[in-house]
């Protein structure tokens, strides 16, 4: 089935303008969806607006929007005035520049959409500016009015086509001083450093998206089919506690390294005790700094890029 375009105009580039169309590149329209039941009548309930204050229903006609200015106190915003506030559109992306396709942090992208020629009098300036783009290594960087807002994309190049991605603005994107602000600086080295490198070289690999799945969709839809055929609903088991294990022990694990102790004990005998001196001796107290550098455990956080 073709796709419906969701927005349809002008790219422009200086003075060259080429028909273009906007198509959804990630849906969740596949999705199981559940509705909401009444459990004694087992039919559909919809959502009801009522007054806060009085419980009473509230029509559609008596609706309208409003900003919080102080607790219970609103300004009333009424249909036309929120309209206005919608900027014109001239249906024109235009570039506003180019850039090396890395220079924008990923953390700002928005959602992707396929960007196509708008019709076939279009292939031809279409495939000059994508082409064009390819052979600098470009991505472009345009505005225009998307869903009542001016936003920003990013286009570059996929394959045939290209892939605008629309961004979010900078007052969306929080700080990642807010997130890594209290991961102190550490340095690893040594062979903690050798084995994490090992382990992440033995499992090199490429993304394929296929190879993921969508373990709780599978899940409600075997669940769904389950009830359909009337088998019984097998609980899920909890899964197993992870035993707490010192940092380099579980990276000498993961790489297949034996530690140093293991490897020194022969195999298929335990390592001999120490012998008891004859005269004991009364032990002394170990110190605070002794009992903290005597723990099991080792962590480590890793540094904020």
């Amino acid at each position: 089935m073709a796709l419906r375009a969701n927005w349809r105009g002008f790219l422009k580039v200086a003075e060259l303008t080429c028909p273009v169309a906007l198509y959804t590149a990630v849906s969740t329209s596949d999705r199981i969806a559940l509705h909401t039941l009444n459990r004694e009548t087992g039919q559909r309930v919809r959502r009801q607006f009522v007054d806060s204050s009085t419980g009473d229903p509230v029509e559609s006609d008596a609706q309208v929007k409003g900003y919080e200015v102080a607790q219970g106190e609103f300004i009333v915003l009424e249909p036309e005035e929120v309209a206005s506030a919608v900027p014109d559109s001239d249906k024109t992306l235009s570039v506003r520049a180019f850039l090396e396709c890395g220079d924008i942090d990923d953390v700002y992208f928005d959602r992707p959409y396929y960007l196509a020629p708008g019709d076939r009098n279009a292939v031809d300036a279409f495939t000059l500016i994508r082409e064009g783009m390819r052979a600098k290594g470009a991505a472009a960087l345009a505005t225009t009015v998307l869903f009542r807002r001016v936003r920003t994309l990013l286009i570059r190049t996929h394959g045939d086509g290209l892939i605008a991605t629309t961004l979010n603005f900078d007052y969306e994107v929080r700080s990642a001083v807010d997130a890594f602000g209290d991961v102190p600086e550490l340095k690893i080295k040594g062979e903690m450093l050798d084995l994490a490198r090992h382990i992440i070289k033995s499992k090199l690999g490429k993304f394929d998206p296929t190879a993921f799945d969508d373990r709780y969709e599978a899940a409600l839809a075997e669940l769904v089919k389950a009830k359909l055929e009337g088998r019984p609903i097998e609980a899920k088991r909890p899964p197993k506690a992870a035993n707490v294990v010192n940092l380099l022990d579980a990276l000498r694990e993961s790489a297949g390294v034996k530690s140093a102790k293991a490897m020194a004990t022969p195999k298929g005998k335990a390592a001999s005790a120490p012998k008891k001196s004859a005269a004991r001796t009364k032990a002394k107290p170990k110190t605070a700094a002794a009992r903290k550098g005597s723990g099991g455990s080792t962590s480590t956080r890793r540094k904020a890029s």
